[in-house]
């Protein structure tokens, strides 16, 4: 989705440095992010079997290891958003207090989710203000932010029925936990619902509706077909959730050729 706000932003003649620049901050952001997840998670990871596998939890690697995989990923971060431009740099902690937030929501909120999605809903809004670096016109990369947030809390609903018995003993929050299994995926449906409306809006509001229509509508079915196959979380989550990604990127390319 970094590559779909940079799109949004600048339209698709984008000079290759930028988009270079955006891949390499994006690697060092999701690395800082992955770490710190693991490094804040890794006493839950190691109480839970389905977990207890990770690094972390089997002495594979240490949090002192870990912890420079973060200062690592946070240092390359910085670096590409400073040669991006210095106000993006201003702007980068943003980002990463989401990083550090959103694993401590499990602890207090069934809606913990949400903060996974806020967490990739950076992906877009840092992707169009490095192509912008100002924040004129801010709605359209928002519904972008929109839709990602609730296509990954939605996803990630589904995913956390796997660990519903296990979080109902350790006290950890979730939807599935608080709502049950059938509950839960009813709300990841609705949010799934309100993520493609907003992919649905972004199309009238700044794009070329015929063009980009074919893969609003492949999204769609594929979180249909995704909430279709909550059972298979291998399949849902691993596999279906992938393209998603693929046909929204591609809802932004066709609809922004001819704009």
């Amino acid at each position: 989705m970094l590559f779909a706000g940079v799109f949004l932003g600048s339209g698709l003649d984008v000079p290759g440095r930028l988009l270079v620049l955006v891949l390499v901050a994006g690697v060092g952001a999701r690395t800082a992010a992955l770490a710190l997840n693991r490094i804040i998670d890794r006493r839950i990871d190691a109480a839970n079997p389905r977990t207890a596998e990770r690094e972390l939890p089997r002495g594979v690697m240490s949090v002192t290891e870990a912890r420079v995989l973060a200062i690592t990923g946070t240092a390359v971060y910085a670096v590409a958003a400073w040669a991006i431009a210095p106000i993006c740099l201003a702007l980068a902690p943003i980002p990463l207090a989401v990083f550090i937030g959103y694993p401590y929501l499990k602890r207090f909120t069934p809606w913990c989710h949400l903060g996974v999605g806020l967490g990739l809903a950076m992906a877009p809004l840092g992707g169009w203000f490095a192509a912008r670096l100002n924040f004129a016109d801010v709605g359209p990369p928002l519904l972008l932010a929109g839709f990602t947030l609730g296509w990954v809390a939605g996803f990630d609903v589904i995913y956390a029925t796997l660990d519903q018995v296990h979080d109902q003993a350790a006290g950890i929050r979730s939807l599935p936990v608080r709502y049950g299994r059938r509950g839960a995926l009813a709300i990841s449906r609705g949010i799934h619902g309100i993520a493609w409306s907003l992919l649905v809006a972004l199309g009238v509001w700044c794009m070329n509706v015929m063009r980009a229509l074919p893969f609003v509508l492949i999204v769609g079915a594929l979180l249909v077909w995704e909430q279709h196959k909550a059972h298979d979380v291998d399949l849902a989550f691993f596999r279906i959730n992938v393209w998603v990604g693929f046909a929204a990127l591609a809802v932004v390319v066709a609809g922004l050729i001819g704009t």
